[in-house]
């Protein structure tokens, strides 16, 4: 039989086809490897964007390409730790930060490899245990914190980089002072020496700080249990005036929590004018807290109560400011329950005494359905709103 000619067609056919994908195989191996930095970067942007999870995943995988027990871990350690902080995930974020205090113990490795007090700050806020477990993340904190301060006071010139370092740490050092006292006045109160603890550590804080609003509105709180109110007014009104002028954007105006937790303070201390001027700005700033507005309409009550007893100067000699504070009061008490049902609020307790307020207030000003009780068109709202003035008069 004769031999059949090979089919050289197909066989070339094969060849290239091989041949291509070796040729292009080069091309894809010399691109340049992700780097985990790159990579940390791409998920630090990608969580300012609001992607928290995209974050994540991209933050993992830099994590992946890291030695995870050396300092080369740091940065993909903590940044996935504020990740799951964000996420509402306190048990993965928890351990995030567990392991990078395992790496760096003492706080000695610098900031820009990912060392530093952060990690120790945030265990203390994140504490199962609470009580000597946050004091001692918070300790090892400030313990980071003054030997870097130290550090930078024993160079014989700072450069303004440097004099920005400076402050930051200084602030993070009130910071953790004041996380100290908050655990000794709460968890820790029923120590003998609580007291004496609370003194040394606010002192500190407003000298390392004077500055900074946090340290005075804690020694205003210390000053407040201790029923020295003259030295809580003094301390609240130095806070108040580090940043009362400020636009909100500025980095000296505290975040919102401190200013809700502010105005309860100015509250307890009879300063009411204060506490409604910040409940007032915290509004303009986000109108969907719940808090606030109960805070408000209870805070215009008092003010109301106050100026009807003749306790408080009343704007207005007609007598009748005490009317225009409760109507105020009755319009954000409203309010605070209609965001109350909205949001399926947990504090029980908050939305009973804003319904007790309103009971009182409907007493003395005449009846007016309150929130829970009224339509769901909301029209009682929208013919509240024409007392705005009156309420901007309070």
């Amino acid at each position: 039989m004769a031999k059949t000619k090979p089919n050289n067609k197909k066989s070339k056919k094969r060849e290239k086809s091989v041949l291509n994908r070796v040729a292009a195989s080069p091309s894809k191996s010399s691109s340049p490897p992700v780097s985990p930095e790159a990579l940390l970067a791409q998920a630090t942007a990608t969580l300012q964007q609001g992607d928290i999870s995209g974050s994540a995943q991209i933050a993992k995988k830099a994590l992946g390409l890291s030695d995870v027990e050396s300092t080369e871990a740091l940065p993909a350690l903590n940044l996935l730790g504020e990740i799951h902080v964000e996420l509402g995930e306190i048990d993965a974020a928890r351990e995030y930060f567990m392991r990078a205090a395992a790496i760096d113990d003492d706080g000695t490795t610098g900031e820009e490899l990912g060392g530093g007090a952060e990690k120790f700050l945030w265990l203390a806020q994140l504490s199962e245990e609470g009580g000597e477990d946050s004091v001692g993340w918070f300790e090892k904190g400030a313990g980071s914190l003054r030997i870097q301060i130290q550090a930078l006071l024993d160079r014989k010139k700072l450069d303004a980089e440097s004099e920005v370092a400076l402050e930051e740490k200084r602030r993070k050092l009130a910071v953790a002072l004041c996380g100290v006292v908050e655990v000794y006045m709460t968890d820790l109160s029923w120590e003998e020496d609580a007291e004496q603890k609370c003194e040394a550590l606010v002192t500190e804080a407003t000298m390392v700080a004077p500055g900074f609003a946090e340290p005075w509105q804690t020694l205003a709180n210390v000053r407040i249990s201790q029923s020295r109110l003259e030295d809580a007014r003094a301390a609240l009104k130095r806070s108040l005036d580090l940043w009362k002028d400020l636009p909100p954007e500025n980095p000296e105006v505290p975040d919102f929590p401190a200013r809700v937790s502010l105005a309860r303070l100015l509250m307890e201390a009879d300063m009411d004018v204060e506490a409604i001027e910040v409940l007032e700005r915290l509004v303009g700033e986000d109108d969907s807290s719940v808090e606030v507005w109960y805070l408000g309409g209870w805070g215009l009550y008092i003010m109301g109560e106050k100026q009807k007893n003749g306790e408080a100067k009343a704007e207005n000699e007609d007598g009748e400011s005490w009317r225009i504070s409760w109507i105020s009061s009755r319009q954000w008490l409203n309010h605070s329950l209609r965001l109350f049902q909205q949001q399926d609020y947990e504090d029980e307790r908050l939305g009973d005494h804003a319904k007790e307020l309103l009971s009182l207030l409907n007493a003395e000003l005449g009846g007016e359905a309150v929130a829970g009780e009224e339509g769901d068109d909301g029209d009682e709202w929208e013919d509240d709103e024409g007392s705005d003035e009156e309420m901007a008069e309070a």
